[in-house]
């Protein structure tokens, strides 16, 4: 008998097919597993993102919110399926969000919709920064316009995608980690939201909790019996803390948000007083076109500023938070809802003199076409005034859809009260106020009945003067002592500025709510031509609104007629008014900066240092919420790899034995090669993997070094040696022989990653390969263990049978 050898195979040739069935990819799991994973996670993720159309108003979000979770799934059950590489689907998700984020998130950058273009690319890429930034510094509704929509279309987008991804991906329990997109994405849209959401955070949290938890549990391994009476009765507990304790822990409070600590990038009370611009409009400006209008119709007023607030010295908007503040403006879309009911008009409104940002408005607006410049706008809801951000620029033209409506007569409001409007605390006003007020409106009965007894003594009894030359002198401003000399002089003289300040104070002296508007009221016969009308300063006008319930705010005018002037040879003295001590100085047109005036203005306090402080901890924080959150998804899957490999590798470096800590770091090594698509055969002694490794990454360290070749054969083939001496050898290492070894193990590891390309290098960091093959050994090994107990059970079977046989 003849026994022949076979001549071995090289090296290289017994690698090949052992590093094809290492680097072979893992069977697609089940599609309708992945299917019922999506599902419990978008639905998960569409309630928690059901705040944000509170947020944006009305259902501006709704199609960036269900887009993005439709596609980020869709994106993830895809690339599973096909079994793409991490770095694929990153690829993927932004050639996906390039064009289709267009459509749902910046429209109006696309064509017909749709289709994307290069401002739609660029859009999305700045919005991706951006938008956080005005989320979080707008007040709600935000609406659809810009790139507003970007930051919901990447809550819904990136978080369907990271949550199903890793549910259908990740191995054996880590699959559970998916529940936890959910929850960080919840975070987030707690800090953009509002203090009270429609739908109640308790209701949303055992929500999350009786779905997540059975999700979680299933994923990690199964529901076995103990495991759903252990879920149930934590599930119990948590609903029963989230309904009895919340409100006995919370109370009414509302909840954090970012907005409230975030100061507007616009405030108009870092401007002057549109008041105090009364007097330039009519001196220097009164020939000058300001704007035309198109559209008025008879009876407009065209609106130009809106002011609550008085400190003494100015009339202007406030500040104080609330829904109906003059000074809170935000950004708003195509469409204003308005419950205000009246005549619906379509004015056009050219600008071309007028300067400042107060953008000018007619009745109550429910739409402003802007073109290029929609992004600087700005509206107060409570007021209807407008301002643009970035000042107003000659030529500037917009269409305006709005409501006016009708001003009921004193007999139509009759008997109503005046309406519940919070408004700032009156800050200097003049004794003379509250006893003038008082003494006229003694003998009127019902709200209206006083408001317009007031108006009307105010326009018998004063006179009108603008203190131009050839006029009765009348000095500018409406500050506590140009008020209290008004009221109070023998001979009434001003002009709008100072009769509608009055009327204000007088009305609110009652406890009426008032407020006053600046703007410009054509002469009729100017409106009735039916031509463009061209505003000038000599239209300016200051009236008061009153609100009364049921009716709104009616508009009050205290100012006397023009030809009203007085006679002064009945008042000799009138010639030489009296000195003032507080006027405020008047600005030029738009009320941006003022100008100089013979009297002086107080100086303003400078800020406290904890106001820099909060300012300064306030703008970390829009930064930090900017640039963190997308990063912070964009992270995620680095962050969930490296936390999955870092926890293999210190349950190797700690286990308790040290000798299966020694075989331990030749795993690593191993583990290592089969992530940068270098693996040794799978039967095979640690020498012959070691030779395969040598052979391996010869090639690839070719080029990069004449020591990177010999270092990994060098180092791989110690390793292999150390780890046969101590499995197989007499006695354990100690401690120390054990520590060197891992040392020897990181050397290795950072050679091997030096032999190959940064591509490889960064796929590997990415890469779950190890993961999978360790998890199937596993099962594999399992299943061996399994085939060969039933082997000898069937042995030891036909053996009994056999003997009960005999």
């Amino acid at each position: 008998m003849t026994t022949t050898l076979e001549r071995p195979a090289p090296a290289g040739a017994a690698q090949a097919p052992a590093r094809r069935r290492a680097t072979a990819r893992p069977r697609r799991r089940p599609l309708a597993l992945g299917v019922l994973d999506a599902t419990v996670l978008v639905g998960v993720l569409a309630l928690v993102l059901a705040p944000l159309l509170e947020v944006y108003g009305g259902n501006a979000a709704l199609p960036a919110i269900v887009g993005g979770l439709v596609l980020g799934s869709a994106l993830a059950l895809v690339g599973a399926w096909l079994r793409w590489t991490a770095i694929t689907v990153v690829a993927a998700a932004l050639v996906t969000y390039a064009l289709a984020g267009g459509a749902l998130a910046a429209p109006s950058t696309t064509v017909a919709g749709v289709v994307p273009t290069s401002a739609t690319v660029v859009g999305l890429a700045r919005g991706a920064v951006t938008s956080w930034a005005q989320v979080v510094t707008l007040q709600p509704p935000l609406g659809s316009g810009g790139t507003m929509l970007v930051a919901a279309l990447l809550l819904a987008f990136v978080g369907s995608l990271a949550a199903v991804a890793v549910a259908v991906r990740a191995p054996g329990r880590w699959a559970a980690a998916a529940a936890l997109v959910p929850v960080g994405v919840l975070v987030v849209v707690i800090l953009l939201g509002v203090r009270f959401p429609l739908v109640p955070p308790t209701v949303t949290g055992v929500v999350l909790a009786v779905v997540l938890l059975p999700w979680a549990a299933w994923r990690a391994g199964g529901l076995r019996p103990r495991r759903v009476i252990a879920l149930a009765t934590l599930g119990l507990v948590g609903v029963g803390a989230a309904l009895g304790g919340a409100p006995l822990v919370v109370g009414d409070e509302p909840r954090y948000v970012l907005r409230d600590e975030i100061v507007p990038p616009f405030d108009p009370r870092d401007y002057a007083s549109p008041l105090s611009a009364f007097r330039e409009y009519v001196k220097n400006l009164d020939e000058t076109t300001l704007f035309t209008v198109e559209g008025l119709g008879q009876g407009g007023r065209v609106r130009l500023a809106t002011m609550d607030r008085y400190d003494g010295v100015v009339w202007n908007v406030a500040g104080d938070g609330s829904a109906q503040s003059s000074g809170e403006f935000r950004r708003v879309g195509d469409e204003l809802p308005t419950s205000v009911r009246g005549e619906r008009r379509t004015v056009r409104i050219t600008i071309d003199e007028l300067t400042g940002v107060w953008l000018p408005t007619v009745g109550q607006a429910t739409g402003f076409g802007l073109g290029r410049t929609a992004s600087q706008l700005r509206f107060n809801d409570a007021t209807g005034a407008a301002v643009l951000t970035g000042g107003l620029e000659q030529g500037l033209s917009y269409d305006l859809e709005t409501v006016v409506p009708a001003v009921p007569t004193v007999d139509e409001i009759g008997t109503a009260a005046a309406a519940d409007v919070v408004q700032p605390e009156l800050v200097g006003v003049p004794e003379v106020v509250g006893v003038t007020a008082a003494d006229v409106a003694r003998d009127a009965g019902h709200a209206v009945e006083v408001a317009d007894s007031l108006a009307a003594w105010l326009i018998e009894e004063g006179f009108y003067s603008d203190g131009l030359e050839g006029q009765t002198p009348s000095l500018s401003g409406h500050g506590a002592d140009r008020i209290a000399s008004l009221l109070a002089d023998d001979l009434m003289v001003g002009d709008g500025e100072q009769y509608a300040a009055a009327l204000a104070l007088m009305v609110r002296s009652l406890g009426l709510p008032a407020r006053v508007v600046l703007g410009f009221v054509p002469s009729a016969e100017q409106v009735a031509s039916g031509e463009p009308v061209a505003v000038t300063g000599a239209d300016v006008q200051a009236w008061v609104e009153v609100a009364f319930s049921g009716y709104g705010w009616v508009p009050f005018d205290a100012t006397p007629p023009k030809e009203k002037t007085p006679d002064k040879s009945d008042d000799p003295e009138s010639s030489e008014p009296k000195p003032q001590v507080v006027q405020p100085p008047p600005p030029p047109p738009g009320a941006v900066t003022p100008p100089d005036d013979d009297t002086e203005q107080p100086a303003p306090e400078p800020p406290a240092d904890d106001d820099d402080a909060s300012a300064l901890w306030r703008t970390v924080a829009v930064v930090a919420v900017s640039a963190g959150v997308p990063l912070l998804l964009l992270v995620a899957p680095f962050v969930v790899v490296g936390a999955i490999k870092s926890r293999r590798r210190r349950r190797r470096r700690k286990h308790g034995d040290p000798v299966a800590r020694v075989a331990g770091g030749w795993d690593e090594v191993l583990d290592q090669a089969i992530d940068l698509r270098r693996p040794a055969p799978e039967v095979a002694t640690r020498s012959e993997s070691a030779r395969a490794l040598a052979l391996a990454f010869a090639g690839d360290a070719a080029g990069r070094g004449p020591t990177s070749a010999p270092r990994v054969a060098e180092q791989v083939d110690a390793l292999a040696r150390n780890a046969d001496r101590a499995v197989f050898g007499p006695g354990e290492p100690d401690a120390t022989q054990v520590a060197q070894y891992w040392s020897q193990v990181e050397s290795t590891l950072a050679a091997m990653r030096a032999s190959v390309g940064w591509r490889r290098r960064l796929r590997a960091r990415l890469s779950l390969a190890s993961v999978r093959a360790r998890r199937r050994a596993r099962k594999d090994a399992a299943r061996a263990a399994r085939t060969v107990e039933s082997g000898r059970t069937r042995r030891r079977t036909q053996q009994v049978t056999r003997k009960e046989s005999r």
